[in-house]
């Protein structure tokens, strides 16, 4: 017979209450073991910083000299710790002494973004 059918009160009760919490402690563990697994999944994601050719780089300055003339916005695709990233900015300036690229963001006109020369992978007029 199934317990699960038995009455209640013929049930034992004196039921042992096992080790409780004490068996699950060899997985205190693992939360390391996976932070260490996601670490390993970025780094392989990450790329190497791409070396651009110098007609790139002339096509690249003709464009950020022209979007700075016109006072139109652009998209700055750039390089950062391993990973592509894109802004869209409204340039402010190119400062060449320090090799930056200072501009804003379209809709809020008080935080500063700089983007190194260095950095930068691709330039689009919007």
């Amino acid at each position: 017979m199934d317990y699960r059918d038995m009455p209640m009160d013929e049930l034992d009760s004196n039921i042992p209450q096992g080790r409780g919490m004490i068996k699950w402690a060899p997985f205190a563990t693992m939360p390391e073991q996976f932070e260490r697994v996601a670490q390993m999944v970025e780094d392989q994601t990450r790329i190497e910083r791409p070396v651009l050719s110098d007609d790139r780089l002339d096509e690249m300055n003709r464009v950020l000299k022209k979007a700075l003339h016109e006072k139109r916005c652009v998209t700055v695709e750039y390089y950062y710790d391993g990973f592509r990233f894109q802004v869209d900015l409204r340039l402010v300036q190119v400062d060449t002494w320090s090799m930056v690229l200072i501009g804003h963001h379209p809709e809020d006109d008080t935080e500063m973004t700089f983007i190194s020369f260095i950095d930068i992978l691709n330039i689009v007029m919007l």
